[in-house]
């Protein structure tokens, strides 16, 4: 990705020396990183609705608002990925690597790939 919005689950004040959640429904922020050229152009975080009426949908919808393009999980469920597929969002998976700069990195190289549908958590607390 050369351009756009990135958004990353992120634990506490998220940010580029932050974390990124195991999970995109339970992070405490999400740090949106604003790419032009292949080059970081801005950071700024959001906090997190979590699932409170709508469940997981209300951060699709916050992060759609937010012009998110692409967003990097370590965890997601099946409907929330078919919601940012309605939004044309693209989900990538990343589970190892927890440093939000180095997964923007990655990104923006071109070396984290689309989720699998077998990297889909099947729900409840526990990951796939």
């Amino acid at each position: 990705m050369k351009s756009g919005r990135i958004a990353v689950p992120s634990m506490e004040n998220g940010g580029l020396k932050g974390t990124r959640a195991d999970h995109f429904g339970h992070c405490d922020v999400f740090t949106l990183v604003d790419v032009k050229d292949g080059n970081i152009t801005g950071v700024s975080t959001i906090q997190n609705e979590g699932h409170t009426q709508g469940g997981c949908m209300v951060p699709v919808q916050m992060l759609a608002e937010q012009s998110v393009n692409a967003l990097v999980v370590g965890g997601i469920g099946l409907r929330p990925l078919t919601g940012f597929k309605q939004f044309n969002i693209d989900v990538y998976y990343e589970a190892e690597c927890p440093d939000i700069l180095s997964i923007v990195n990655d990104l923006i190289s071109g070396k984290l790939s689309l989720i699998r549908n077998d990297q889909v958590c099947s729900g409840g607390d526990g990951h796939m």
